[in-house]
């Protein structure tokens, strides 16, 4: 198998590739590739390319739709940098609270002053805060971060407040009893003196700080976003910090427009930038990788639905992308049956508009059972595992 990286991962996650594994420069001749934050969207996709895992959880940089028409399953990490983006997320919590930032640019500007410390005593009440001990707190979002974010505001004797209504079990399981869960949003806009935002960038959730929800708003509230540039309507905040309405802005996604706005605090996509995180997405990535290539097994696919048969006992194992329509799994198990082939275990999972089959069979693996395969209507990849 040949593997490319379109950004450099971490070595930690390379190694455990095998002698089975090279690694290649060329992503057109890849079997599967790895990537952090290069776009896909400009690239070519290989006809022979099975896999794109993203070390980290946004997939925004690849094609998914474009991908699943092809067959090419993406893979994701998701909580693999949570702690990570939780600790940012907390670094932005205090500076929002308190003009730290203002405060050590200002002292720049006197640093070589030789009264610089009568100057600090001085100026330093025009960067006077708040304390965050007894404040509300809304958490929108309560996924792998959102949960250990609104976990560690409780231990900071924050009161929290979370929202999230697909929340999943496991996550609920990992929530303080401290968290009061809120069934609808509008309560966390109305009542909470900070607002985080932990959700994915989809077009329910595209500008959901708007100026509707800024209206609801507490006056002087802190609005942090350690999740995706487009979740709140720049305008509509640009707005908010002009008539006071928000305090500050503490944004890991700086564009065109924040970058230049007073009140906002504009960091460089630091989030998930720390080495453990880079080791753990590369880590879990390979994994999935290396799972799905040697055992045809689908774990955080963004784009093909969850299927795991473990490792193959069978002489054979196949799997088939494929649409989500009526009659598909009559259809792959009739060409079996028709070559004279025994199906001993089989799986099929859907998501979406497509659909994921894994068959276990007696025989050995042929180019013409692939091929058979492969001409039915709404398959669009059939791969021999073993």
């Amino acid at each position: 198998m040949k593997i490319s990286c379109l950004n450099p991962i971490a070595a930690v996650g390379m190694d455990l590739f095998t002698d089975a594994y090279e690694k290649v420069d060329d992503f057109a001749v890849s079997d599967a590739a790895l990537v952090r934050s290069a776009s896909v969207h400009e690239l070519e996709l290989p006809k022979q390319l099975l896999a794109i895992a993203r070390a980290g959880a946004g997939v925004n940089n690849i094609p998914l739709d474009k991908c699943a028409e092809q067959g090419i399953v993406v893979f994701n990490t998701p909580g693999a940098n949570a702690n990570g983006v939780k600790e940012a997320v907390l670094a932005g919590l205090f500076l929002g609270a308190r003009d730290i930032v203002g405060g050590v640019n200002w002292v720049q500007t006197v640093k070589e002053d030789p009264d610089v410390a009568k100057l600090v005593e001085k100026g330093k009440k025009k960067f006077a805060g708040t304390e965050i001990l007894g404040k509300k707190i809304g958490v929108i979002g309560l996924g792998a971060i959102g949960v250990l974010v609104a976990n560690a505001c409780v231990g900071l004797g924050m009161d929290v407040y979370g929202y999230d209504p697909f929340i999943s079990v496991d996550a609920a399981w990992n929530l303080s009893k401290e968290i009061k869960h809120i069934s609808n949003v509008d309560d966390i806009f109305s009542s909470c003196d900070y607002i985080t935002v932990h959700v994915p960038l989809m077009d329910s959730t595209r500008k959901m700080i708007n100026a509707e929800a800024f209206g609801k708003m507490k006056d002087g509230v802190i609005i942090l976003n350690f999740a995706r540039d487009l979740l709140v309507d720049d305008d509509a905040l640009e707005a908010a910090i002009a008539s006071g309405k928000v305090r500050k802005y503490i944004t890991d996604f700086p564009n065109e427009k924040t970058a230049q706005m007073n009140g906002v605090v504009a960091i460089p996509h630091l989030g998930a930038s720390t080495e453990e995180s880079e080791d753990n997405c590369a880590v879990m990535a390979v994994k999935e990788l290396r799972n799905f290539l040697e055992n045809g097994n689908i774990k955080n696919s963004v784009n093909y639905p969850a299927c795991d048969m473990g490792v193959c006992k069978a002489v054979g194992r196949i799997t088939v992308c494929h649409k989500n329509i009526p009659n598909m799994l009559g259809q792959l198990t009739s060409v079996c049956a028709a070559a004279g082939i025994n199906i001993e275990d089989l799986t099929n999972k859907s998501k979406g508009n497509w659909a994921y089959t894994m068959m276990d069979i007696a025989s050995p693996v042929t180019d013409a059972l692939i091929a058979q395969l492969s001409e039915v209507n709404g398959v669009v990849k059939v791969r021999k595992v073993k």
